[in-house]
């Protein structure tokens, strides 16, 4: 078979499902048999097919960022308001400019990018550990077109040179598997809190434990029928329906109404009057972007990693065609990053967790569901009053629950499988948490490779470059990085060095 792959196309490979025994199996061979082309025209039918599991990571997407994208601009809007005295942004501004990115970078990078040019490039979705840091980042003096062009130019270099796959290789599975344990489980944590404030905000708290409640009792459910492809709309709907249930509807309210948002560049940056009332950045914007943008492209590849390995776990043998390219995956990360941008975004991108991990759950590869995501949302962002749901917590936080950080949990505990690979897993999750996730990345990738922590003779492999140049290296960019933007402020004391 792997010789008749070679010289057949995929439309020559392509079986009706009717003629495997399971569903299971005829995705299985789906996966095997695709040939995409690197920045070429992939097309339905020649190329891949349409399949209706491709609608679960295609909604589960979709709910994802329109969750992700309203906190990213509110944070924008609130830090911008206390930095600047001129500027008062609120939640109009915040749903407009998220409406802008659900418009055209979902055609360019979605439908067009990794939908039909080149399907082994993940989405550009959304950097949500960065989301924390923008209130500091606005409160720097950092300028949001200012830090996308850093930040695009610097992935841009990453992945020209190949590093993005470089550092992947170099993360052990020991390393990985403590990097997605800690985010699984502090991300779970996280959302399950905001749930029970939000439930006890409105004075009913039973709700969120009945939402949690039956929410674990469907995700258990579905994971022993092998459908946790289907955690994010089931979950989603089922908390939405449970709460307005018990009542506690009474702060889901409709104000986004149908239509276009301003798509005019000039309007969101041309003045100091409209739009983002920034004006266009100037020298010393980009200097106080500069550090919020290294430390972004560093956090880039844990990130990517943990994407890949879930297609990794998930699909079947021999298919490697189909894997996400993580150099590929980072060009098309940094260009929607200066183009979301300039448009008028605010977005900081990376690669879209909330649908890779579905789509690799479904046994399905990138293009398809890609199209159908970036369709998806241009519909919403012009009928509006969708995203006054996405956002609402019921639906955003068992969404983000059962879509993002209980699969990364999971996957996690699947990749340590040895002492060897514990020893490695328990000093990530040690250091991320005296620390954080991506300088725990760093240094756990350091001591594993030269044989300090987990498997001795794994770094007997390794190059001179591989075991100190490389990981060290990283770890003194994240190190400064962190000290220049006072990541070390809040926890011990270390004031920024900006």
């Amino acid at each position: 078979m792997s010789d008749q792959k070679q010289t057949k196309s995929y439309r020559e490979l392509h079986k009706p499902a009717s003629e495997f025994e399971t569903r299971s199996d005829y995705l299985d061979h789906e996966l095997q048999i695709m040939q995409p082309r690197r920045w070429k025209l992939n097309l339905p039918g020649r190329d891949f097919n349409f399949e209706w599991e491709d609608l679960v990571p295609a909604i589960a997407g979709t709910i994802g960022i329109i969750a992700m994208y309203s906190a990213v601009m509110m944070s924008w809007a609130d830090g911008l308001t206390q930095a600047w005295p001129h500027v008062t942004l609120g939640k109009e501004f915040a749903i407009e400019v998220a409406r802008v990115e659900m418009l055209i970078p979902a055609l360019l990078f979605c439908v067009i990018a990794s939908g039909l040019l080149n399907p082994r490039a993940n989405l550009a979705g959304n950097h949500g550990p960065m989301i924390p840091l923008i209130g500091a980042i606005a409160l720097a003096g950092a300028h949001p077109l200012a830090l996308a062009i850093l930040l695009g130019v610097f992935g841009l270099l990453l992945s020209y040179f190949k590093g993005g796959s470089k550092l992947v290789n170099l993360t052990s599975e020991g390393v990985a598997g403590g990097l997605l344990v800690f985010l699984g489980f502090t991300g779970a944590f996280s959302q399950i809190g905001l749930i029970q404030s939000w439930a006890k905000s409105i004075d009913m708290g039973h709700v969120g434990l009945i939402v949690l409640a039956v929410n674990v009792v469907l995700y258990a459910f579905l994971a022993k029928i092998n459908k946790r492809w289907l955690a994010i709309p089931a979950c989603a709907v089922t908390g939405l329906v449970i709460a307005l249930a018990f009542g506690a509807g009474s702060d889901l309210v409709f104000t986004t109404e149908m239509g276009l948002p301003n798509l005019n560049p000039v309007y969101w940056w041309g003045s100091t009057t409209e739009g983002w009332m920034l004006g266009l950045p100037n020298l010393e914007h980009f200097i106080a972007s500069l550090p919020f943008a290294i430390l972004a492209v560093a956090m880039w590849s844990p990130d990517f990693l943990g994407h890949r390995i879930f297609q990794e776990l998930n699909y079947p043998r021999k298919t490697e065609n189909v894997l996400m390219d993580v150099d590929d995956t980072m060009t098309t990360c940094s260009i929607r990053q200066i183009v979301g941008t300039a448009v008028g975004g605010g977005n900081i991108t990376s690669s879209w967790g909330t649908y890779m991990i579905p789509a690799a759950i479904a046994k399905r590869p990138i293009p398809a569901g890609s199209i159908v995501l970036g369709t998806l949302c241009i519909i919403i962002a012009i009928l509006g009053f969708p995203m006054d749901v996405a956002v609402w917590p019921p639906v955003m936080r068992v969404a983000l629950l059962v879509g993002v950080f209980l699969p990364l949990l999971e996957a996690g505990m699947q990749m340590i499988k040895n002492t060897k690979d514990s020893q490695s897993a328990g000093i990530c999750i040690f250091s991320a948490a005296v620390f954080n996730p991506v300088l725990a990345w760093a240094l756990t990738m350091l001591l594993d490779n030269n044989g300090l922590i987990g498997d001795k003779e794994r770094a007997k492999k390794l190059s001179k470059i591989d075991k100190i140049l490389i990981p060290g290296g990283v770890l003194i960019i994240c190190v400064l990085a962190m000290l220049a933007v006072g990541m070390f402020e809040a926890q011990y004391g270390i004031p920024a060095l900006l």
